[in-house]
């Protein structure tokens, strides 16, 4: 079969999307490939295609277990031959797979970058006729990138190994142009064929959000999507402990993921998540690399991450589908301490050789910097993403917070040296700076006993802010910090005072305070999107959504393997009434429509003799 009937047999489409045609034709013709493409734009294709056409096996090198996992149930329920291997299978279970490998009974094998190094797995690939070697997630070969894992680097070493070098494709969606390099170089890849699709996501809604009490504002977000899937990012472990317990206190169902969970419940959590049974995620970055599980309609970061490059990637899974999804960072300049810590204790500065330590350490501050910038920006924040990238993109997007809004300059000046002369007062009295909350303590005239045993309430200061809100000065104070007055020193988390301050105290430098009033709503946004991307009726696309769910029950399968969003999306808007026009639904293949096409096709049925006896 060529490979627009194997587009829509197995996976139901009728059209490849940008790049992807380009990247199988390039494998096919036996060139090794290295291909950059956001996520969602179909990566897993440009591998899985060509191991149907080519003769033999393709081995796909992939890092995380669910990752795998995901993608072989994916493919199995397509029909395709498809198995992993990693740490969680019994040795039974692993024979059995050997025996598969050895029988030709699949088309497609997944194992992590480790296993290559086993003796045993290594000896049995080199007897078997190995076409392609996809290396999903490519970038993590980079010790530049943002997620350098060593064992990508003993991947050249394993194929100088086999008898025959098969062809080697890399994918990645996050890689700058040194990244790509790196790539190049570390894989060896011969004469490649390389291909950048773009970085953007029109379908991704960016925005940032500095909220005065941010897990608060976290549950007003999740509450405006009941009953969808999404995912909270937090910085530590400790965050997603404290933001679940939040959530669930206050009756949103989430669960949680970090590395310091027992396995079980790692697994039992991720499950629940996959299968829509808990709607929210709340994880470290430890969750989701690859993840495919498609209906993820938001991402919220409740703390910034350390680089563009992971905020992208972890934002990116949300709308995989093509359905509108929404991308939210809860900043705060508190978060540039705790970014700081992560990098000055990260597993990436153990880089061997001072130099390539100092190196790293260096570019991870570069790239805090930028991620920085972005939460502070008053421009497009689409825009600012696709310039970190290289990728060049018009002024505005129209469909991210900072399009969606205007700003006007509030003059902070006073306050600010409230605020500043506060901070020097209390450093003079004590011989040392100490934490924001007492500084607030000292400027609202608070009576604590702190406050009263350091003798504070004798300051000049003390009381200057009386009549603001804790929220208001802590507003300024953040504001102060954003533009360079004042820092937090990490080792104390003390409030400090930087040599600009001087200006502001006694130069006469004025201060303003940036404030943004969005001109329309995410949620009437997200609903012009939505009403633009299918004319589908409601209360169809809701009945097709609950016989999905039973079957996904019934079937013990994520629900989104039944039929994706966007599927049953254009299902709902096509309204098919036989099999043939059912298989022009988009993401409804050949096995897919034998196995569910009539139930679905009923549902329909239903529905119009129902609306049909309404109208008379």
């Amino acid at each position: 079969m060529d490979k627009f009937t194997l587009l829509k047999q197995y996976f139901g489409h009728d059209a490849f999307r940008p790049g992807q045609e380009a990247v199988i034709d390039a494998v096919l013709g036996g060139r090794d490939t290295l291909a950059v493409m956001p996520t969602g734009g179909g990566k897993s294709l440009c591998y899985q295609i060509p191991a149907l056409m080519l003769p033999g096996l393709t081995l796909v090198v992939s890092p995380l277990i669910s990752l795998m996992q995901d993608q072989v149930l994916a493919l199995q329920e397509n029909g395709i031959g498809a198995a992993c291997i990693n740490s969680s299978l019994s040795h039974e279970e692993l024979q059995d797979i050997y025996r598969g490998l050895r029988a030709g009974a699949y088309k497609l094998l997944y194992a992590a970058p480790e296993r290559l190094e086993a003796p045993g797995f290594s000896a049995l690939l080199q007897s078997l006729p190995l076409s392609l070697v996809a290396v999903d997630e490519a970038h993590c070969i980079s010790q530049w990138g943002q997620d350098f894992r060593p064992s990508y680097l003993k991947i050249h070493d394993f194929l100088v190994r086999l008898p025959q070098r098969p062809i080697l494709a890399a994918f990645t969606a996050t890689a700058t142009e040194a990244v790509r390099a790196d790539i190049l170089r570390a894989l060896a890849l011969r004469d490649p064929f390389c291909i950048v699709t773009g970085f953007d996501r029109p379908n991704l809604y960016f925005d940032v959000l500095q909220p005065a009490n941010r897990a608060a504002s976290l549950r007003c977000l999740l509450e405006e999507r009941r009953g969808k899937s999404g995912i909270v990012y937090c910085a530590t472990r400790a965050a997603v402990e404290r933001v679940c317990a939040d959530l669930n206190a206050h009756g949103i169902r989430a669960v949680r993921y970090h590395a310091g969970l027992e396995d079980d419940e790692r697994r039992q959590n991720q499950e629940d998540f996959q299968y829509d049974r808990s709607p929210v995620m709340v994880a470290t970055n430890a969750f989701g690399m690859g993840i495919d599980k498609s209906n993820v309609s938001f991402v919220i970061h409740y703390n910034m991450p350390k680089s563009l490059e992971a905020y992208y990637q972890e934002a990116g899974r949300a709308g995989r589908d093509g359905e509108p999804a929404d991308c939210i960072l809860l900043y705060s300049p508190a978060d540039i301490v705790t970014a700081r810590t992560l990098i000055e204790h990260s597993s990436e500065n153990d880089t061997p050789g001072e130099a390539a330590r100092q190196h790293v350490h260096e570019q991870d501050l570069r790239r805090l910097d930028a991620m920085v910038a972005y939460c502070q920006s008053r421009q497009c924040f689409r825009g600012v993403i696709l310039d970190y990238f290289g990728q060049d993109h018009p002024e505005t997007c129209g469909s991210c917070g900072n399009c969606a809004s205007t700003f006007s300059d509030q003059d902070i000046t006073v306050p600010a040296q409230m605020i500043l002369s506060c901070v020097l007062r209390v450093r003079e009295k004590l011989g040392y700076f100490v934490g924001t909350a007492l500084i607030v303590q000292v400027l609202r005239g608070s009576r604590r006993e702190r406050v009263l045993d350091l003798k504070l309430d004798r300051l000049s200061t003390y009381g200057l802010m009386r009549d603001y809100s804790a929220a208001q000065v802590r507003a300024c104070i953040d504001e102060l910090i954003v533009q360079g007055y004042l820092f937090i020193r990490p080792e104390h988390q003390t409030l400090e005072l930087t040599a600009q301050a001087r200006d502001v105290l006694f130069r006469g430098k004025t201060v303003s305070l940036s404030r943004r009033y969005q001109m329309e709503t995410r949620a009437r946004k997200r609903g012009k999107r939505a009403a633009a991307a299918a004319d589908a009726p409601a209360a169809l696309l809701d009945a097709l959504k609950a016989l999905r769910t039973r079957i996904a029950q019934e079937e013990h399968l994520p629900p989104y393997l039944v039929f994706s969003n966007a599927a049953l999306t254009d299902m709902a808007a096509r309204r098919p009434h036989t099999p043939e026009e059912f298989l022009e639904v988009n993401g409804a293949g050949k096995k897919k429509a034998a196995r569910y096409g009539a139930v679905f096709l009923e549902a329909i049925r239903a529905y119009e003799e129902e609306k049909g006896e309404e109208t008379e």
